[in-house]
């Protein structure tokens, strides 16, 4: 392990649970070896989810060396994974035991946005970094934090809910700053989602650009906040909206705006999709 303490990294098997779709890789030294996914049956809730990623997982049930790791979209507090909205029917559901009893190893859990900040720590745009944070602006607002080249994880699960943090009017900053926020506005103005919104405000249209602006400014004071707080140097932002072209530059102007002090590097998320699943893996490696 280095001085910033990223791990070497083995062969592993990594999860990635969302709402829609849930994907397995095989990695080995930062690189996805295999992949497959397959589409979440998440309205049956989880013992579907479980037989599912079951399913996923059979090609290496005969490889017990092989460790396990799970991103999923929730709270992972102690055993228990109480998922978001896009997994209904969550609640402290022991997931890490019952693939372990499946496949008879251990099987470790971590939330999916502190997964893909510690890939992007270990193999993106974190890298020579030892205070980052990962944002991902999508449906919802999700974050990760790397403090002292340390993933930081918390025994209640709450280590870096940046989307649950309020903003002046008492509201949760989600609320006002996601893609599900920016889907809301756009159907106020006859526009189609949040796509359709960022689209009339990149041409102009004064409703349009004031609600992006309103989002943008928001999410800058909270990144802002965690100079501050944390120190942070570095924040990478992911998701569809964050790395939509256009909404990078308008994230940085509005951070510009805020008293130097408060100010940090705003640079897009490099790993994409794959962020969580390598995150995983480098996880697992440090284990």
């Amino acid at each position: 392990m280095n001085h910033l303490g990223r791990p070497a990294s083995r062969r592993v098997i990594a999860l990635d649970v969302g709402g829609t779709h849930s994907r397995v890789a095989l990695i080995e030294d930062g690189r996805i070896i295999e992949r497959a996914q397959r589409s979440t049956p998440a309205r049956h809730g989880p013992p579907a989810v479980v037989a599912a990623l079951d399913e996923l997982l059979a090609p290496w049930r005969a490889e017990p060396s092989l460790p396990i790791g799970v991103a999923i979209a929730g709270v992972v507090a102690g055993p228990g994974v109480t998922a978001h909205a896009g997994l209904p029917g969550w609640n402290a559901y022991p997931l890490a035991a019952r693939l372990g009893e499946l496949h008879q190893r251990p099987v470790h859990v971590i939330n999916d946005a502190r997964a893909a900040a510690w890939g992007e720590y270990c193999h993106g745009a974190g890298r020579g970094c030892s205070e980052f944070c990962f944002v991902t602006v999508s449906t919802g607002v999700g974050a990760g934090l790397v403090l002292d080249g340390r993933l930081h994880r918390a025994r209640n699960g709450l280590e870096a809910e940046l989307g649950e943090t309020l903003t002046t009017d008492g509201r949760p900053m989600e609320d006002l700053a996601s893609g599900t926020a920016l889907d809301r506005a756009a159907r106020e103005m006859g526009l189609a989602n949040a796509s359709a919104l960022c689209d009339a405000a990149d041409n102009g249209h004064p409703a349009a650009a004031a609600a992006l602006q309103q989002a943008v400014s928001i999410l800058a004071a909270k990144l802002a906040d965690l100079t501050v707080l944390l120190g942070i140097t570095r924040s990478a932002i992911g998701g569809g909206l964050g790395l939509r072209p256009g909404y990078l530059d308008r994230l940085q102007q509005a951070m510009q705006t805020l008293p130097p002090l408060c100010r940090h590097e705003l640079v897009p998320a490099a790993l994409g999709a794959d962020a969580g699943l390598l995150g995983v893996a480098a996880w697992l490696a440090r284990a």
